[in-house]
C-alpha cells in the first residue's frame, strides 16, 4: 500500500460520519497490540475552543525539556500527516501506509470511522516509537470520543461552548458533562471554564474520579504586558513561580488563558521554568498555524480558523485593538453549512469590514452566493469569489499598504490558502 493508497482508503471513511462509541476503536487497537497502553504520560485535552493552542504550547514546552513528545490533533490544514507528530516531526508517509495496510480489513469489517482509524494509526506510531509523553486532543465531545481509551495523567478542558449540540446536548451543563467524562481516576484536571453550570459538571466529574481540579480564575494569575500582531508578552504567576516577560509568537489576548493552562500543566509535570519559557518562545516551530496568524504585511494579512461564534468573537476582539492602525479592512469568509453563519457575520461587522464570500473546498461548504446573500441581509457590504485563493489574490492586488485582510471561517479555507503557497 502506498501513501496515496492509504489516503484513498481513509478519506472515504468520512461516509460513516460521526458514530460515538469506543467498541470499534478498541478492536482496531487490540489488533495493533494495545498501543493506547504504551503512550508514556498522557495529557488529554477536550473543549470547544482553545484545544489547539494548549496542545501546541505543551508540545513545544515538553519538547524543549528533552522529552520525546507525541502530539495528536485535528483537523489538518494541508496534509494528513500534520495530525500526528513526534517532537514536531510529522509521521512519515510510509508509516501511514504501513498501519493502514494492517488495519484495512478490520476497519471495513467494523465500519470504523475516519477518526477512529486515524486515532489507531497515531497511537500505534507513538507506541512503536517509544514516546515519553503523549498530548492527545479529542475530536468531538469526550465520553464517547475515540481518544477516550487512554489513561490520562493530566486532563485539560480550556472552554465549553455551544458546538455539536446534536451529539453533546443543548445546555452547557450537558456539554461539559460529556467533556468531563475524559477525566480518569487520580489524574489532575485543569480548566479555564467559568460558567457556573458548566464548571459544576466538571467539578462533579473530578470528584467522581478523585481527581484534583485546578481553575485559571483561582489558581493562576496572568496579565498581558504588551502585544502586537504576531507577538505577545505575558506575566504568569502560579502558586509556585512567577514567569515575567514570557514572549510568545501569537496574536490575541484570548490566548492568555490557554497559555496559563499550559504553564500549569507543565509545572505539574515537573518542567523547569527555563524550559517552559523556551518552549513558549519556540511555539512557531511546533507547526501550530492559522490562529490569527500574521502571514503578510503591506497590506497586513491574518489567517484564522475561527469557525463558531465564540471563536469569532475572540478574533474580532483582538483585531479591534489594532483596527486603528489600518485604513480599510476586508474579510475573506468561508463557512461550513453546520455553522452559525449569521452570528459570525454579526461579530465581524464590528470591524467595519468589507466581506468577500467564498466557497470552501468541502462538500459541506455554504456556497459563496448564499454566504454573500447572508452578509448583505445582515447589512454588510459584500462581494464573492469562487474560492479563497482567487479572493486573496485579488485583494492583495487592490488593497492599500495600510489595509487589513482577514481570512477566516474554516480549517478548509486556511488549508487551501497555505497549500497555495501564501
Amino acid at each position: 500500500m502506498t501513501y496515496q493508497d492509504a489516503l484513498d482508503f481513509l478519506y472515504p471513511l468520512h461516509r460513516f460520519g460521526i458514530k460515538p462509541g469506543l467498541d470499534r476503536v478498541l478492536k482496531l487497537l487490540d489488533l495493533l497490540g494495545a498501543p493506547h497502553k504504551r503512550l508514556g504520560q498522557v495529557v488529554h485535552i477536550a473543549g470547544t475552543n482553545g484545544k489547539g493552542t494548549v496542545a501546541a504550547s505543551l508540545a513545544s514546552i515538553f519538547q524543549a525539556s528533552g522529552r520525546k513528545t507525541a502530539l495528536y490533533t485535528s483537523p489538518h490544514l494541508v496534509d494528513f500527516t500534520e495530525r500526528i507528530r513526534i517532537n514536531g516531526v510529522q509521521i512519515p508517509r510510509e508509516r501511514v501506509a504501513h498501519y493502514c495496510a494492517l488495519l484495512q480489513r478490520a476497519v471495513l469489517d467494523n465500519h470504523s470511522t475516519f477518526f477512529e482509524a486515524t486515532t489507531a494509526i497515531a497511537f500505534a506510531w507513538f507506541a512503536d516509537e517509544g514516546v515519553d509523553l503523549s498530548i492527545i486532543e479529542t475530536g468531538m465531545g469526550g465520553r464517547l470520543d475515540a481518544t477516550n481509551v487512554v489513561d490520562s495523567d493530566y486532563v485539560v478542558i480550556p472552554s465549553i461552548g455551544f458546538d455539536h449540540t446534536e451529539w453533546l446536548g443543548g445546555t452547557l451543563a450537558l456539554i461539559a458533562a460529556e467533556k468531563a467524562a475524559i477525566i480518569k481516576k487520580g489524574c489532575r484536571v485543569f480548566t479555564a471554564v467559568s460558567d457556573p453550570e458548566a464548571l459544576h459538571s466538571l467539578q462533579e466529574g473530578a470528584v467522581l474520579c478523585d481527581a484534583a481540579l485546578f481553575c485559571v480564575e483561582k489558581d493562576v494569575a496572568c496579565s498581558i504586558t504588551s502585544q502586537e500582531p504576531g507577538m505577545m508578552e505575558l506575566e504568569i504567576r502560579t502558586a509556585s513561580w512567577l514567569y515575567p516577560a514570557l514572549k510568545v509568537p501569537l496574536t490575541g489576548s484570548f490566548h492568555a488563558t490557554n497559555l496559563s493552562l499550559a504553564v500549569m500543566v507543565a509545572e505539574a509535570a515537573g518542567i523547569s521554568p527555563e524550559h517552559i519559557r523556551k518552549g513558549l518562545n519556540r511555539l512557531s516551530e511546533s507547526g501550530y498555524r492559522a490562529r490569527l496568524e500574521l502571514i503578510g504585511n503591506s497590506p497586513a494579512i491574518f489567517l484564522d480558523v475561527s469557525h463558531n461564534p465564540d471563536g469569532m468573537r475572540e478574533t474580532v476582539n483582538t483585531l479591534c485593538l489594532f483596527r486603528h492602525h489600518y485604513n480599510r479592512a476586508y474579510v475573506v469568509l468561508g463557512l461550513a453549512s453546520d455553522k452559525d453563519a449569521r452570528a459570525m457575520i454579526r461579530e465581524l461587522l464590528r470591524l467595519n469590514i468589507l466581506f468577500v464570500a467564498v466557497t470552501i473546498p468541502s462538500e459541506r461548504s455554504v456556497p459563496a452566493e448564499l454566504l454573500c446573500s447572508l452578509c448583505k441581509d445582515e447589512g454588510a457590504e459584500a462581494t464573492l469569489f469562487s474560492n479563497g485563493r482567487e479572493a486573496l489574490a485579488s485583494l492583495r492586488a487592490t488593497a492599500g499598504v495600510d489595509d487589513l485582510i482577514l481570512v477566516t471561517g474554516s480549517f478548509y479555507l486556511a488549508g487551501d490558502i497555505i497549500a497555495g503557497g501564501i
